[in-house]
């Protein structure tokens, strides 16, 4: 009675000395109430294609051509299924083991005289073993599976958003260099008449080989911009093909950059973001994870119980296995606990400790990351409202000058250093005016990407 006292409060001893619970550092994030910038007559809702809000049908195209193809989200996807899978390995252990074994043996040995005797065995059996989960391990174990699971499903969505978000701003960057390389051909084609004017004036004694020859180097000039730009097309085309999973191509247009949509997605609450962007749920599900982990790493600490149970026959031969085998079976159970190992197993526990610290410390820099992000497309959006507005009017006030100009040096009032001063004047204020758009539209784009995209995470 004594000896199964010992065997049964053995157990219960060796988990009194288990490790003392690691409790987590505390958290030193703080939610702002109110956006410091916001957007008059913003709506609150993101929807999940918010692509569709800038009108161009092919910009949905391509942004689906990207989600179905794109390298990086294939990778995504093939890592979701191994950690699902990961779910059905660890959950395995909840269920008894069973194994079939089947060890025919062929042997000779000597005899009582001295003679050898060969003999034959078949030994078949059915072997089962089971885990009583007493202290937690395996269920922590499935626990940090799952979790780890939710991580890698919110990291796809992630990685979703952000190629689509790269592929947007990609093809508006696209579309803005197809304006600036439209506006350099016209402003070409004008630099050429004025050449020609210059040419025919400084041939018939109305002006100097001064005035043809600044034309003539503004000619140049403006003529340098076209290829440049053409580079930079080719260069951004090739740069969306890599993010479709495309060979290198053409990429088909659709609206033109002045009939884009502006969008007007709103920032609601601070807090909501919490709840709304893909990347801070992974970390949640990290420091999930990786506190499960730890209960785990905990939990080797404590003695694990396994019960076997092995059921079969034996005979010298086929026939009489099938006939008259010999029943076998055995039923037994162990304990098994750590009583020394170098502090081995604390020391995990220790690490995983670390790991859950610092998916905790990893969290907040997301959280913060969020915040800052979608500061900065706020105040992004709203500053480049106001200077496009300014731009517009510089742009406006250009082509007036420069109409003027152009009327007096035709007219003999002026010489041509008054026109050429007009003509970089509007160019310049044309080409602020189109990467000034170009930059409103993307800094929408870096709003939707900073509110998560209309994500919601799965109940």
């Amino acid at each position: 009675m004594k000896r199964r006292l010992v065997v049964l409060a053995a157990p219960l001893l060796l988990a009194a000395c288990a490790m003392a619970p690691q409790p987590a550092p505390p958290s030193s994030v703080t939610v702002p109430v109110a956006w410091r910038t916001t957007l008059p007559g913003a709506n609150a809702s993101v929807e999940r294609d918010w692509w569709r809000a800038f009108g161009d049908p092919a910009l949905d195209a391509l942004v689906q051509q990207a989600q179905a193809n794109n390298g990086d989200l294939k990778v995504a996807r093939a890592r979701l299924q191994e950690y699902q899978a990961r779910i059905r390995v660890a959950d395995s252990a909840r269920l008894p083991a069973l194994n079939l074994s089947l060890a025919p043996t062929r042997a000779r040995a000597i005899g009582p005289q001295g003679t050898p005797i060969e003999s034959t065995s078949l030994v078949g059996a059915v072997q089962a073993s089971y885990e009583l989960d007493l202290f937690g391990r395996v269920a922590n174990t499935v626990e940090a599976a799952r979790f780890e699971a939710l991580s890698q499903e919110a990291a796809l969505e992630a990685a979703a958003l952000a190629v689509a978000a790269n592929t947007a701003s990609g093809y508006l960057n696209l579309l803005g260099l197809d304006a600036q390389l439209a506006l350099a051909k016209a402003t070409l084609a004008s630099r050429e008449r004025s050449y020609n004017l210059a040419r025919h004036q400084f041939e018939v004694g109305y002006s100097s080989r001064l005035e043809m020859s600044q034309a003539e180097a503004e000619l140049h000039a403006t003529a340098g911009t076209v290829p440049q730009l053409e580079r930079q097309v080719a260069q951004q085309e090739q740069a969306l093909n890599l993010l479709l999973g495309a060979s290198p191509g053409a990429i088909a247009r659709g609206t033109d950059l002045l009939s884009l949509r502006e969008p007007t997605p709103g920032a609601g609450l601070p807090s909501e973001l919490l709840r709304r962007r893909p990347d801070i749920a992974q970390a949640e599900q990290a420091i999930a994870a990786a506190d499960a982990s730890l209960a785990v790493a905990r939990d080797a600490l404590l003695p694990s119980i396994r019960l076997t149970a092995s059921l079969g026959a034996g005979a010298g031969g086929i026939k009489q296995l099938l006939r008259s085998p010999t029943e076998l079976w055995s039923i037994g159970g162990s304990v098994l606990a750590p009583l020394f190992d170098a502090g081995r197993l604390r020391a995990q526990a220790e690490i995983a400790g670390t790991v859950r610290d610092r998916a905790i410390y990893g969290y907040e820099s997301v959280v913060r990351t969020a915040f800052a992000e979608t500061e900065n497309a706020l105040a992004s959006i709203d500053g480049l409202q106001r200077q496009l507005l300014e731009a517009e009017a510089r742009r406006a006030a250009a082509g007036e000058v420069l109409r003027v100009a152009h009327n007096r040096y035709t007219n003999g009032y002026a010489s041509y250093l008054e026109e050429l001063d007009a003509q970089r004047t509007a160019f310049s204020a044309d080409l602020a005016a189109l990467q000034l758009r170009t930059s409103l539209l993307a800094a929408h784009v870096d709003l939707y990407r900073a509110l998560g995209g209309g994500w919601t995470p799965a109940p």
